[in-house]
């Protein structure tokens, strides 16, 4: 009779215990394959235990395969591997690092989070969560009323005329970059501004997409090196470039839409944060003069309302809109069904004169960052390490040319080692320029003006080792004089 010492389970359940012995001995060969197996009475019997845990631990066995039954004859040994499995090596995984703390951080996009409109999203949320809507499937291209709001914002802010059934909805911009690529397929080579934000080559090449860095002049991507190039498919940013902050204007855009004619080409328009424009009126995106359906239109919510609500569209050409219901419409909404209906009245809701719930939350927003903006380039003109400012009024990043010949590697250390984190405009490149050397990218929207002065401070620090004698003109202003602003065409920069 087979004989387990109970008591020596520990913190194991009877069941838990006696099932794992049975398994142990049948893998080590001291329970042959075909041997019967003690009745469940009489086992627990033997061992003083119920008759249930017997049962128990038997029907685990035969339900992974250990044992069989034979009808009114019982449970059989089966068959099994009885090779030893190989030891366990005992390896050191290490932790995920933490991202660190920094006492300042001008790299990353952040927002304020005292702008997101707490409050009214958490009733929102409480209503829809109250009529139960959220249970129900999403559509793969996202829900019907949260395409006609976002249908609707673009027609009445940007002058598109686009229809609903164009949108589709995902969970942010590099999810949008994966749909594309598999959209337009791995042998379409795609153009891409140099320099330019990093993720969009990397979710492409990362697919296996020929990637081509092309050179911008004073006006957006240069014509001459995008003919030369070969490229299928243009990504571009057109009314705000990241990082020069470069805007394209309507002659270098006419001239992108005929290269897509002539090419047979896709222009793929990323206008992340033309929502935040302080002067002039709003840029027409090529969407909206795009006559032959070369373009598609992307966007997100990640400025204007959070990065993590990690929503954004984008709107399809009719002829490519049904190439991805034929061969992508498979895939699921990515982005939660609670999020989208709490969007939708978000962008539709509020129906006071001074528009929706969304155009009074951009407005309030324009207004912060208008006047931490101001704030922000008077005190970093000011600094002894500045040379220049190029500030193009718009978006929520600005350029500063540093007064210092140190390398820019060397300057990004020392600043990680006093808690700082930033970005210089070379990193940015693909294919390094000494124009870009020595600039930095500045992203504002999370500096928070009470800690400006702790903020120039730290900056002070980093630089102090290596500043030059301060140049005698001032930034340059809208509207006003200075130093040129930064132009990515010229070889060096302009004095």
């Amino acid at each position: 009779m087979l004989t387990y010492n109970m008591e020596a389970r520990g913190r194991l359940s009877l069941y838990e215990y006696l099932y794992r012995r049975l398994r142990d001995d049948i893998l080590s060969g001291a329970l042959a394959a075909g041997e019967r197996l003690p009745s469940k009475r009489a086992l627990a019997e033997h061992l003083q235990i119920s008759v249930i845990t017997v049962e128990g631990a038997y029907r685990q066995l035969e339900a992974e395969g250990y044992v069989d039954t034979r009808p009114r004859l019982g449970f059989f040994v089966s068959p099994v591997d009885r090779t030893p499995a190989a030891p366990a090596i005992k390896t050191s995984i290490p932790a995920q690092p933490e991202a660190p703390a920094w006492k300042l951080d001008l790299k990353s996009g952040q927002i304020d989070p005292s702008c997101f409109p707490s409050a009214l999203w958490a009733r929102l949320t409480r209503q829809v969560l109250s009529e139960g809507g959220h249970l129900a499937p999403v559509p793969p291209q996202g829900l019907s009323i949260l395409r006609q709001a976002i249908a609707k914002d673009l027609r009445d802010f940007k002058g598109m005329a686009v229809s609903p059934e164009q949108i589709v909805v995902g969970a942010g911009a590099e999810y949008l970059y994966l749909l594309l690529v598999q959209l337009l397929g791995r042998e379409t080579v795609f153009a891409l501004e140099d320099p330019g934000y990093p993720k969009i080559r990397q979710v492409y090449g990362k697919w296996g997409a020929l990637c081509r860095p092309i050179p911008l002049d004073g006006q957006g991507m240069a014509l001459e090196p995008l003919y030369e190039s070969g490229a299928t498919a243009v990504h571009l940013s057109p009314a705000h470039h990241y990082p020069t902050g470069i805007v394209t204007p309507i002659a270098r855009r006419q001239a992108l839409l005929r290269w897509a004619e002539k090419t047979d080409g896709i222009i793929i328009e990323d206008d992340y944060d033309s929502e935040f424009r302080f002067t002039g009126r709003p840029i027409p995106t090529l969407q909206s003069i795009d006559t032959c359906e070369r373009v598609i239109y992307m966007n997100t919510f990640s400025q204007t309302i959070s990065p993590s609500m990690r929503v954004g569209f984008m709107v399809l050409p009719p002829h490519l809109l049904e190439r991805w219901r034929k061969e992508l419409g498979f895939y699921a909404s990515t982005v939660p069904a609670l999020d989208q209906h709490v969007l939708a009245r978000f962008l539709g809701g509020g129906g006071s004169p001074a528009g929706s719930w969304y155009e009074q939350h951009l407005s309030r927003m324009r207004k912060k960052y208008r006047l931490r903006r101001a704030a922000i380039l008077d005190a970093f003109s000011a600094c002894p390490f500045t040379a220049a400012v190029t500030d193009r009024g718009a978006g929520l990043h600005f350029l500063l040319r540093l007064n210092t010949e140190e390398n820019d590697e060397a300057l990004r250390q020392k600043a990680e080692g006093l808690g700082v984190r930033l970005g210089f405009l070379s990193e940015y490149a693909v294919i390094p320029k000494a124009a870009y050397n020595h600039i930095l990218v500045v992203n504002y929207a999370g500096l928070n003006v009470e800690r400006l002065s702790e903020a120039v401070e730290l900056l002070s620090e980093v630089f102090m080792t290596s500043l030059q004698p301060k140049r005698p003109a001032g930034p340059p202003r809208p509207g006003g004089s200075g130093p040129a602003p930064f132009d990515p065409g010229q070889s060096s920069l302009p004095e």
